[in-house]
């Protein structure tokens, strides 16, 4: 199996970011973006995904944490799409049901190629730290119109709000874990009858 690593610059007047990706990692993180929770929530992706993630982000954090966490979510999603390649042999479907004390998420992917996000979320509270949690869709709509994936979130219970986010951040890595394995039965298929994806 060849490698499966990219690096993706995006440098704009709001952010200068960096992002490499292994999918076939051991579940590392190097990052440290300026927003912390944020941070934590990464870790959660490359812990559960198995995906070794190394960020290097620079954002206009005095004016807000908007266009970080919005630009780190694109550049995320440029590095999956490159380093998935053409799709031949992965599972495609991922899905996962996360717990944490009273929360309950559900998340479910395709990479189809055709972006949609679908995200039904009532956080508890209006921001985690200092991070606004409106910001959360914000990075899942980069990432699903970049990578080129469904995207499906559901947090069915839960009333802290931290909770809510970690559930639905470690069932996406769960979920991205899932549909980037490779499939032995597939034998490098490509995993749609349209022949491409």
């Amino acid at each position: 199996m060849s490698e499966r690593i990219a690096t993706v610059t995006r440098n704009t007047r709001e952010t200068q970011i960096t992002v490499t990706i292994n999918l076939d990692g051991e579940g590392r993180l190097a990052c440290e973006t300026g927003v912390p929770f944020l941070d934590h929530m990464l870790d959660q992706v490359a812990r559960h995904g198995l995906i070794d993630l190394d960020i290097e982000a620079v954002g206009d954090l005095h004016i807000d944490d908007h266009h970080t966490v919005e630009d780190l979510g694109i550049t995320l999603g440029q590095a999956f799409h490159q380093a998935i390649g053409d799709k031949r042999g992965i599972h495609r479907y991922g899905h996962a049901y996360v717990p944490l004390d009273e929360a309950l998420s559900r998340v479910v992917v395709d990479f189809s190629g055709r972006p949609g996000l679908f995200m039904d979320v009532e956080f508890t509270r209006a921001s985690i730290g200092r991070l606004d949690t409106q910001l959360f869709w914000e990075f899942f709509q980069g990432f699903v119109n970049h990578a080129r994936v469904t995207l499906h979130i559901d947090n069915l219970k839960g009333f802290n709000a931290h909770h809510q986010a970690e559930t639905i951040f470690k069932a996406f890595g769960r979920a991205l874990r899932m549909a980037v394995e490779q499939d032995p039965r597939m034998a490098g298929q490509m995993p749609s009858t349209k022949g491409s994806l």
